[in-house]
């Protein structure tokens, strides 16, 4: 079992990858077809993931269990990210971060209807908010590369993202995380392989600029290695539902960056809808925060 400061500076490792990842993958598709920048994506990760694994002796178990736990990761990336490269057409980076602080209640209605767990009113009521804040956000960014369809490739990217930490916990593989990533990686560089058919007209035909490769290896390293050596860790040793809060974090810095790196600029609307996007999204979970707060008093008091 890793030890506290482990699980809190692999967590805040996340939150800062997640948080400039969606502005990589702007970048990324801005001199490549953003399908293409998807596969070489997983095309790249594969082969560094491999050496990782040999560099550091991890055993990658080949079990029929251990495979079903790769095909469950697999969501977090394939899976989710086709949704999300997609997205880029029609959301700026910013954005595309604050639809991924929905995580939480995608996982909180996943446990709900598919896992029977119980939902409070405060619960409900929290959703209730950040839906309408969404909404916020989609009516009043219509002029500023915010698209209604976009926010709907992004409702599906995430629902994908928070199926994936439910069904890789369900499965409770024994396999080290950094196997369940490489695993994962694995399986999404098939799917990738089997959509090369579909967008070999758009092959690349000349060396991308620097700011699109820059990127494009920023994903590969970044996103797809190291957030998920960080990610498959948390997910075996930490909560669902506490994982999926690190996206809560990610949206305001996240649209700080666009702002600044990438001259994104958004409406007061669109901020007004953000802030009441997280705020229910801290009504979702303040009882969590109020037991914890309680827990963590507790602890303190012991002689």
């Amino acid at each position: 079992m890793p030890s506290k400061a482990n699980i809190v500076s692999t967590y805040a490792l996340l939150v800062f990858i997640w948080a400039t990842t969606p502005l990589a993958i702007v970048w990324s598709v801005s001199d490549l077809h953003l399908m293409w920048a998807l596969v070489l994506r997983f095309f790249i990760a594969l082969p560094l993931a491999v050496v990782l694994l040999v560099v550091l002796k991890v055993k990658f178990p080949t079990d029929q269990n251990a495979w079903h736990s790769y095909l469950a990761g697999s969501f977090s990336l394939m899976g989710s990210q086709i949704f999300t490269y997609i997205a880029t057409s029609y959301l700026s980076s910013g954005v595309i971060a604050l639809m991924f602080g929905l995580a939480p209640i995608m996982a909180g209605l996943i446990g709900r209807f598919g896992f029977q767990q119980s939902l409070s009113r405060l619960q409900w009521l929290g959703m209730f908010i950040a839906v309408s804040g969404l909404a916020i956000i989609c009516f009043g960014g219509e002029n500023q590369h915010i698209n209604p369809i976009g926010i709907g490739f992004m409702l599906i990217s995430v629902f994908t993202y928070a199926l994936s930490i439910f069904w890789v916990k369900k499965v409770n593989a024994n396999v080290d995380p950094v196997a369940q990533a490489t695993g994962s990686i694995f399986v999404s560089t098939v799917a990738a392989i089997c959509i090369v058919p579909f967008i070999w007209q758009y092959a690349p035909t000349h060396i991308p600029n620097a700011k699109s490769l820059f990127a494009l290896l920023y994903a590969v390293v970044m996103a797809s290695l190291i957030a998920m050596f960080c990610y498959f860790k948390l997910v075996q040793n930490i909560q669902a539902t506490t994982l999926s809060l690190t996206t809560v974090m990610t949206p305001m810095i996240a649209l700080f960056i666009g702002a600044v790196l990438n001259n994104e600029s958004l409406s007061a609307m669109i901020f007004v809808g953000a802030f009441v996007l997280l705020f229910g999204l801290f009504v979702y979970f303040y009882r969590d925060l109020q037991a914890s707060r309680k827990l963590a008093h507790k602890i303190k008091s012991k002689p």
